[in-house]
């Protein structure tokens, strides 16, 4: 019998065209993909994927088991959620990038949330990562900017990012007129894991060639690092605005403005506590969009 839990890696190279693009699509190395990989063909006796100049792509053999592939996973993904479902009775598991998760808290979102639904709390899920909510490891997101197709949801306010500087920063140097000055001065940007991030992608559009003077796997370290005086940030306007020591010296990029939506998955959103938590944030729409914008 072959390891079940190898076929997430097969598609994840099917989907991604590499195993390096896979490797950090499942938050692996890539050696593992490799390997995980090299394992299942062992297993199978049968080549699934080939390297091209390119990249990978999947084999003839690959290609006609990649249906059935798919629909393990899917029957797997529903059995997690499943096991959550029974697991997590009573708890609404939301996650959500770390900042935010302390701007709600100190909102009083989840003491209003509490006070209506007395049987119920929030259980907040963080990671570096987007936890995958078809596998059960979170019922709700709270995300902004691109999402998976297959999650439900609505929109609840704007992702609205702008320019930053610390007043340390601007004692020493003038700010840029333009966003074509930008790539006049030492930037602060995602490193190589957040290459496909809209931040990331942006300034390589419209800074190419300007020094990096540090890089984050996170909007907190990007946020950190502007308040260093090392360089100028783009941040979120709730994180920006909300700093003493930052100066927002130019107004909201459009290029970076997304929609911070609630989301779930479609077999979850029959779920009591799930849909009592949709119910909430429809009330509160108003009270959330300084939380998220600022």
């Amino acid at each position: 019998m072959f390891n079940w839990d190898d076929l997430r890696y097969l598609l994840a190279v099917a989907r991604e065209g590499s195993t390096l693009a896979a490797a950090r699509a499942l938050n692996v190395n890539q050696s593992t993909v490799q390997r995980r990989i090299a394992a299942l063909e062992e297993q199978l006796e049968v080549r699934l994927v080939e390297r091209m100049t390119s990249g990978y792509r999947l084999t003839p053999a690959g290609n006609a088991i990649l249906p059935t592939v798919h629909a393990v996973a899917a029957a797997v993904e529903a059995f997690q959620r499943g096991v959550a479902e029974v697991a997590h009775a009573g708890i609404v598991r939301l996650t959500c990038p770390e900042p935010i998760a302390f701007r709600l808290a100190g909102s009083g979102f989840l003491d209003r949330f509490q006070a209506i639904y007395p049987g119920l709390r929030v259980e907040f899920v963080l990671a570096d990562r987007y936890i995958d909510l078809s596998k059960g490891e979170a019922d709700v997101a709270l995300r902004s900017g691109d999402t998976d197709g297959i999650l439900v949801g609505r929109k609840v306010a704007d992702s609205v990012w702008a320019i930053y500087a610390a007043r340390t920063y601007l004692k020493r140097h003038a700010a840029p007129n333009s966003i074509e000055e930008l790539r006049e001065h030492p930037l602060i940007s995602f490193d190589d894991s957040l290459a496909k991030h809209r931040l990331s992608v942006w300034l390589r559009e419209v800074a190419e060639g300007a020094k990096i003077a540090a890089r984050s796997d996170s909007v907190l370290g990007l946020v950190s690092a502007a308040k260093s005086g090392v360089g100028i940030a783009a941040l979120p306007t709730a994180l920006g605005d909300s700093e003493p020591d930052l100066v927002q010296i130019m107004p909201p990029v459009p290029e970076l403005t997304r929609a911070w939506r609630i989301l779930c998955h479609p077999d979850a959103r029959h779920i009591h506590r799930i849909n009592a938590f949709f119910d909430f944030v429809d009330s509160q729409i108003d009270a959330l969009k300084p939380v998220l914008t600022g």
